[in-house]
């Protein structure tokens, strides 16, 4: 599980894309999200700089998440 915080999210529809951009990297198996906080949680194998790059192309930015 890759935990980490993207502070842009700030509505339900922010939530929608960032599940969505991250549900497509390969190797995720799960995305949890908590609005309130924040809160990304990503199952799977999926890359640190894969979620990143799926986020950035969403126009999102993830704080605390690995550096490769």
């Amino acid at each position: 599980m890759i935990a980490f915080k993207v502070p842009g999210m700030t509505c339900g529809g922010c939530a929608a894309s960032v599940r969505r951009a991250l549900g497509a990297v390969a190797g995720v198996e799960d995305v949890q999200i908590d609005l309130d906080s924040k809160d990304v949680r990503v199952g799977g194998t999926p890359s640190a700089d894969a979620l990143r790059t799926a986020l950035d192309k969403a126009g999102f930015e993830a704080e605390g998440l690995p550096v490769a």
